[in-house]
């Protein structure tokens, strides 16, 4: 068992939109993920995703309504929920997740990350 430093972590990148795994706990992944600017519309069919804002404010729009998430906060998207990602200016996020679970979701294009670096 180790301790896990999320500012160490977040450190060894700089990238965007490129999950890194930093854990594993059961069947899920814990993942470290800078983002900036708007990402894409998508869904998981399978997968609920835990988005927790270690750095930064995140706008996570739905097709109905927007949701902020503010450092210390966290938000829990159901499968099947359509959403978008948006960050303003630099977040960081720890993802908690299924080990299957696509950051592109439904969508795959040239921002799907299919193998993940662990860090």
């Amino acid at each position: 068992m180790e301790t896990v430093n999320l500012k160490d972590k977040f450190g060894r990148f700089q990238d965007y939109c490129n999950p890194r795994v930093i854990g594993e706990v059961n069947d899920c992944q814990v993942k470290a993920v800078k983002l900036k600017g708007e990402f894409i519309w998508h869904h998981h069919d399978h997968e609920d995703e835990l988005f927790l804002v270690v750095k930064g404010t995140l706008r996570l729009k739905f097709r109905d309504h927007e949701a902020l998430v503010r450092e210390g906060e966290f938000v829990i998207v159901p499968r099947g929920v359509e959403h978008c990602p948006v960050a303003d200016e630099e977040v960081h996020i720890v993802l908690i997740e299924p080990r299957t679970t696509l950051n592109t979701g439904n969508i795959q294009n040239e921002r799907t990350v299919s193998q993940l670096e662990r860090i």
